[in-house]
């Protein structure tokens, strides 16, 4: 057997696996992707991504090519069997910098993701390689895998060559496998939830050459006919996306017979001007695995959560896995964080996928109605909704949606201050601007690691050694805020600047309006993770407690800081500095700001969270101890396959 050895083995080449190599190879992790499969598969299955998607597309160093493939904006609508319209989502600000819908054609974006991982010589793929089996140790695992020729995706049993096996070690394992997950069923982990006997047909379609046969069908449409339930969803190049209910007569056969699909799909289209790429009944579930962690082996994605197709959430949620995962596991790997931070993991992601799944249903269950009176109750209920001040406006702005905000206690940071307080949320991100006028993404002035920024002061402020030293050594970047109109300016000689930190302005009023109703008021000082939730917040002076906080929960029980990660360290945005990330790993500082400066400018404006909570400001911090509250067990919950 051959010996080999990496930071981390990922098993599985789909989205979640995907995000995942490309998120731990930018931070210079190394990393062995094994797929099952020798061939792409080719064929799409999620087929919408959101604003939090896209942003962790950004932080993977992929966003901006994968958005040039995508439709954005689309108005997203609950329709009659007639086409008359029962309710709409449509909203066209970017609170996280980037649309809120995006409707896409996941070959396109399998394809981009892959060859991105081109960019790290220490990212290796293996297609056509089967987990055979693996376990682990005080110092890490070992993965046996052979060649094999594939199941084309589930219709066949693996055809597995044990002749060409290998075993490699690695420091962790991480399943991103899919519902037939093979690391979660060696590990012996049982998925709970519901498994739905409503069948369902899918129907992709690719429009001829020349021919433009979606024109008239724009938008994504759930069509809430009680004699046949319909979803039909644009996507780009061409694409198509039909959905029907099945009922409890109908059989697998009947329903993909060529001329049953033909017969369904005249309803919308010209079947003359469109080829069926794919036809196929499924059944969904909605469960959740028992426990996402055994030791260094984790699972993510639908091997950890399955989430009914009523909202495209899937396969968001296991982007949304993956960037929480990958920080943490550089923590561990490179600045020695202690291993138990990857409780959080589970702690952290587990409820907010639960609560996607249970909207999913919700969903499910609104569209699907049947019985001809309760679907005319459902179209009364939902055209007087829309019609009511403040609950159309909830409805319309899809409010509905679980926010990424963690549940108390079971994250990773301080506690948070109040109802409206945003320690363990997703911080904003507008556009902002830099010392010599450009624009830029706020993300981009915050690199690949932990930030610590200053509301117009320099965050450093009665931080000692031993605290800068600790901040170094997990590669944070110092950044300076300023609002709208707000920098020093005067008399030739007054420093604009704040040496060795990056210096950037709220001219939208974002950002600023952000943390002033999250009660961060000027001179506050803001932790931010590397996944760009909010470790943190104090009044200026008082960073230290920031800087205590994270020391203990990161290395409190048995890590040490690494050394200092210089790369993540930078001087003036826009201006000079000797400290540079390697190209392909890690987000580049200083100079290397023009390419962050140069992306696309549109769509630059962000909401406010709304509310209010106890301010931290010059007056006191409102901040807690450094203490990190785990959850006991849940009760099961559901997810799709």
């Amino acid at each position: 057997m051959t010996q080999t050895d990496h930071d981390v083995v990922v098993v599985g080449l789909g989205p979640t696996g995907l995000t995942l190599a490309n998120l731990l190879g930018r931070r210079g992790i190394s990393v062995l992707v094994l797929e099952r499969e020798p061939e792409f598969y080719g064929m799409a299955r999620a087929v919408y991504t959101d604003d939090e998607g896209m942003r962790v597309f950004q932080t993977a160093g992929a966003a901006d090519e994968l958005a040039a493939d995508m439709n954005i904006d689309s108005t997203v609508q609950w329709v009659r069997g007639d086409g008359r319209v029962l309710a709409q989502f449509h909203r066209t600000d970017r609170p996280l910098g980037w649309p809120i819908a995006n409707f896409l054609y996941q070959p396109y974006l399998e394809n981009t993701l892959e060859r991105a991982l081109g960019r790290y010589p220490h990212v290796i793929v293996r297609r056509g390689r089967e987990v055979l089996d693996f376990g682990q140790d005080a110092d890490g695992v070992w993965v046996e895998h052979a060649r094999c020729r594939g199941t084309e995706y589930g219709k066949t049993p693996p055809d597995t060559d044990r002749r060409t096996a290998q075993r490699v070690r690695a420091r962790f394992l991480v399943g991103c496998d899919g519902g037939r997950s093979v690391v979660r069923a060696k590990l012996g982990i049982d998925m709970r939830g519901t498994s739905f006997p409503e069948r369902w047909l899918v129907v992709d379609l690719k429009a001829r050459d020349g021919v433009d046969a979606f024109g008239h069908l724009p938008y994504f449409d759930f069509v809430c006919d009680p004699q046949l339930p319909i979803v039909s969803c644009p996507q780009p190049g061409g694409h198509h996306r039909f959905e029907f209910m099945l009922t409890a007569d109908q059989t697998k056969d009947e329903m993909e017979d060529p001329d049953t699909v033909r017969r369904h799909i005249a309803r919308f289209v010209d079947p003359d001007q469109v080829e069926v790429l794919r036809k196929l009944v499924y059944t969904f579930n909605a469960v959740v695995a028992d426990r996402w962690r055994e030791g260094r082996v984790l699972i993510a994605g639908d091997a950890a959560h399955m989430t009914p197709q009523f909202i495209g959430q899937g396969m968001n949620s296991g982007v949304r896995d993956a960037d929480n995962l990958s920080w943490k596991l550089t923590a561990i790997l490179k600045h020695g964080a202690d291993h138990r931070i990857l409780d959080t993991y589970e702690s952290e992601r587990r409820p907010h996928a639960k609560a996607m799944i249970d909207l999913s249903v919700l969903n499910k269950n609104v569209v699907s109605l049947r019985h001809p009176l309760a679907a005319g109750a459902r179209d009364l209920a939902l055209t007087a909704a829309t019609r009511l001040p403040g609950l159309g406006g909830w409805i319309r702005a899809a409010k509905f949606k679980p926010a990424p905000r963690f549940r108390r206690g079971a994250y990773l940071g301080l506690p948070r201050r109040g109802w409206r307080g945003i320690e363990g949320t997703l911080a904003r991100q507008p556009w902002v601007r830099s010392f010599d006028g450009r624009e830029l993404r706020f993300d981009d002035a915050l690199g690949l690691g932990f930030s610590l920024l200053g509301y117009g002061v320099d965050p450093r402020d009665g931080l000692s050694d031993a605290d800068m030293a600790t901040l170094h050594a997990v590669g944070t970047r110092f950044i300076t805020l300023y609002p709208a109109g707000g920098r020093p300016q005067g008399r030739p000689g007054i420093r604009a600047t704040v040496p060795d930190t990056i210096d950037i302005e709220d001219h939208t009023g974002a950002l600023t309006a952000w943390l002033a109703k999250g009660g961060v008021r000027q001179g506050g000082v803001i932790l931010l993770r590397p996944d760009r939730f909010v470790f943190g917040a104090v009044a200026r002076g008082r960073a230290r407690e920031l800087v205590a906080a994270l020391r203990t929960q990161l290395f409190e029980t048995g890590g040490e800081p690494g050394p200092p990660v210089m790369a993540q360290d930078a001087g003036h945005l826009g201006g000079s500095s000797s400290a540079r990330a390697h190209p392909e790993v890690g987000v580049p500082v200083a100079g290397d700001f023009g390419m962050a400066l140069s992306a696309s400018t549109a769509g630059r404006s962000a909401d406010a969270d709304p509310g209010e909570s106890d301010a931290v400001d010059g007056s006191g911090a409102q901040c807690n101890s450094a203490s990190l509250e785990m959850p006991g067990a849940e009760s099961a919950i559901k997810e799709e396959v």
